[in-house]
């Protein structure tokens, strides 16, 4: 993911209100390509095999108490060596001073050092989490996203097929958009997906015949949402009388998206079908399947056993 997207240390001082103690001459160009953090501990005791200079090094009470008792001389050498390694920047936690040893050489070695009243834990779990959201690997798919029962559903079929159409009556019916058109989707961990609108079309749906409608303006504040977790995948496909379609749903279909499945239905349409109520059936038994009760098992066990008591009467 680190050769595709960066953060810049710019955005995440100001997103995360940290202080800068010191900026380095290149502060306003230096980015961030690893979604992780470094303690550097073992460093400060001369270690430095397996250092990964990519990351943020954060220095908490531990790391600032030890250099402390030592001499100001082994401070300096100490920092010499660390900032020599060229790493994003050093942020120290608990609002703890920098030492003039370590300003110093920060400004021998031109990297920047910033401060936070955060403890080191918070911080640090604060970061992480933050970078594996921006950094996280991505692509744009065609198809609209929404809410609905706080599943999110992404709709996706050929253009034309009336996806627009079945979010407007799904927000009528008190659920929110995410995205319509284009979906950004975002890998934030092995089997998470979450979507989101390009800024540029955010909140707006194209309506064939009416034109372009901001949802917000329109619905009001409470029928849109910046971003959501993708549940589901709904293909809305035209009704091929040629073609034999699920009736049971013993068998779940699954489609890859950045390598994550995501459970998925294929609903063929015809004039008449109300898709809207489609959908939130669809949005409520996914989230009974995750809750541990399916359906389809439940009504094939009760069929088995009603055959088999018939069976056993008939001997």
């Amino acid at each position: 993911m680190s050769e595709l997207y960066s953060v810049s240390l710019a955005t995440l001082v100001k997103e995360l209100h940290l202080e800068v103690v010191y900026a380095a001459t290149d502060f306003a160009s230096i980015r961030i390509t690893v979604d992780d953090v470094a303690r550097p501990g073992l460093q400060l005791a001369g270690y430095f095999d397996h250092y990964e200079p990519m990351r943020l090094q954060v220095m908490g009470n531990v790391e600032m108490s030890y250099v402390s008792k030592l001499p100001s001389l082994d401070r300096r050498a100490i920092f010499d060596r660390l900032f020599s390694y060229k790493f994003p920047a050093l942020l120290i936690a608990r609002g703890i001073p920098a030492h003039p040893e370590m300003l110093e050489m920060a400004q021998k070695h031109n990297v920047s050092v910033l401060s936070t009243e955060e403890t080191t834990s918070a911080i640090v779990s604060t970061i992480i989490t933050h970078l594996k959201t921006a950094l996280a690997p991505r692509i744009t798919r065609h198809g609209v996203l929404v809410e609905v029962y706080g599943e999110g559903i992404l709709l996706t079929g050929d253009s034309g097929i009336g996806k627009s159409e079945a979010a407007v009556e799904l927000l009528k019916r008190g659920h929110r958009l995410i995205a319509d058109d284009a979906v950004e989707i975002r890998k934030v961990s092995t089997s998470s997906l979450i979507g989101t609108a390009p800024p540029l079309i955010r909140n707006y749906i194209e309506l064939r015949g009416i034109g372009i409608i901001n949802v917000a303006q329109l619905y009001g504040m409470g029928a849109v949402k910046l971003e959501n977790d993708i549940n589901l995948v709904a293909n809305i496909v035209p009704w091929n009388t040629q073609h034999a379609y699920d009736r049971l749903g013993l068998e779940d279909q699954y489609t890859e998206i950045l390598g994550v499945k995501i459970p998925m239905y294929t609903i063929p349409i015809t004039p008449g079908r109300n898709l809207a109520v489609i959908l939130e059936v669809a949005a409520m038994n996914n989230r009974q399947k995750k809750m541990g009760y399916n359906a389809a098992v439940e009504f094939t066990e009760q069929i088995n056993r009603h055959f088999d008591e018939t069976q056993g009467k008939n001997l």
